[in-house]
């Protein structure tokens, strides 16, 4: 047993940093783009006068870095080497690596190397194109990725409604087979929300039932929709805790599109749905680990440093326990997180649900908690330095709390845990499980 990384893996990260100190840093200080992470950061990337929606400019400057990334060859790591990646076809990449990279670049704190806030990061992460490779037609992937990848492309995921969540198999959106003007195809009608990247999409993933019973998962299907559309309309964009917002609202009322347009089987869409959710779920809580860990060695680092009564703040237990605490919990997730990743890639992929899905459960909701609890006591150990914004704790606590919520609540992740040690699901269904 050796719980050693890889030494290709360190090698990596040396390079990484490297490029992230020779391009990256120099261009976050150019132009005073220091604007969108200092504690002018919420208002310089809104465009308040716009519904809220990300200033041009912010954009413009997530684009510019993710080139250059793409150019010195990390952007693109996880993906096939046909397109340009350094990985095998699945397209999945190395979780190991992933997860760690994912983990290493959090823990520098804020940056344009790496702005989970927008999914921006130097070494992408592409869950839409591992569905299209996956599912998509040969001409479906030559539109999709290539143009994704171009930067022509950008898709959005509508599977929540505005009634419907975490129970998607009751989703009221339904699609209806019809031709037009000798076109056979679909129509849909109904609703979806939190359509993240709307304001820029070209086309958005719609998941419809097509067929059986609401509560069953099968008789879903998917379908690309061409962003102008008639019928397709966005609604409103819904302000969050940490702005700006690119989460929309929009209404689907008989919007047709051709038989060409399924993704993946025709009622078994919700298999495009999982088609990525495990490795989403273990790189965002290798991303909630690194976060958690930047914020506790910020607080010990003030806390050596900070000499109120004339005593380090750090010679108090009051600050001492609460830190030992947070840390025990980062070096034993990090664990977790890593051999739940070595694990996944050890398995095909389709064997993850059944045998790991408890532990990447376990990964990513109790992550996504650190985060926020680790957020919160760097805030009260530097006082009110920590609440205000020159800290970057508070922005950091506002964007990793809707991890608890959006990439599969809190609860339900949970509830998953459980059926495995109860016996409810999983392997061994019908015997709990001993750990």
């Amino acid at each position: 047993m050796n719980f050693d990384l890889p030494p290709d893996l360190v090698q990596y990260l040396q390079a990484l940093d490297a490029f992230i100190d020779r391009e990256i840093i120099p261009l976050q200080a150019k132009d005073d783009n220091e604007r969108f992470f200092d504690h002018r950061r919420e208002y310089s990337r809104t465009n308040w006068e716009d519904g809220g929606l990300p200033r041009v400019e912010w954009e413009d400057l997530l684009s510019e870095c993710a080139r250059r990334a793409d150019r010195a060859g990390f952007w693109r790591f996880s993906l096939p080497k046909r397109y340009g990646g350094q990985n095998n076809d699945s397209a999945r990449g190395s979780n190991l690596w992933m997860s760690v990279i994912r983990e290493h670049l959090a823990s520098k704190g804020l940056g344009l190397f790496n702005d989970l806030q927008n999914e921006h990061s130097v070494v992408g992460n592409f869950p839409d194109v591992v569905m299209v490779l996956h599912f998509g037609t040969e001409k479906q992937r030559e539109e999709l990725i290539w143009g994704r990848l171009a930067g022509k492309v950008r898709i959005t995921f509508g599977l929540t409604e505005p009634e419907h969540g975490s129970d998607a198999t009751f989703m009221t959106t339904r699609a209806q087979p019809e031709t037009r003007d000798g076109i056979k195809g679909w129509v849909i009608n109904g609703a979806k929300k939190w359509q993240s990247g709307m304001h820029k999409a070209t086309h958005c993933f719609v998941f419809a039932r097509t067929s059986g019973v609401d509560g069953s998962a099968h008789g879903i299907s998917c379908f690309i929709v061409p962003r102008e559309t008639r019928g397709l309309k966005v609604e409103s964009y819904q302000w969050t805790l940490n702005m700006p917002t690119d989460h929309a609202t929009i209404s689907l009322h008989d919007v047709f599109v051709p038989e060409d347009a399924v993704l993946g089987p025709l009622h078994s869409g919700l298999a495009v749905a999982q088609a990525f959710v495990h490795e989403n779920r273990i790189r965002q809580a290798a991303s909630s680990l690194g976060a958690a860990i930047y914020c506790v060695n910020e607080s010990i680092s003030y806390a050596t440093s900070r000499k109120p009564f004339g005593k380090p703040l750090a010679s108090n237990q009051a600050i001492q326990f609460p830190l030992v605490e947070l840390a025990t919990q980062c070096q034993m997730l990090r664990l977790l997180i890593r051999k739940t990743a070595l694990d996944m890639d050890r398995i095909p992929h389709v064997e993850v649900e059944s045998r790991l899905r408890d532990k990447v459960s376990m990964c990513n909701y109790w992550a996504n908690r650190l985060c926020t609890e680790a957020a919160d006591r760097a805030i009260q150990v530097h006082g009110g330095i920590g609440y205000g914004r020159e800290k970057p704790f508070e922005h950091i606590w506002r964007h990793f709390r809707r991890y608890r919520i959006t990439e599969g609540s809190e609860e339900i992740q949970m509830r998953k845990v459980a059926g495995h040690l109860f016996g409810f699901m999983g392997p061994a269904k019908g015997k709990p499980a001993k750990l």
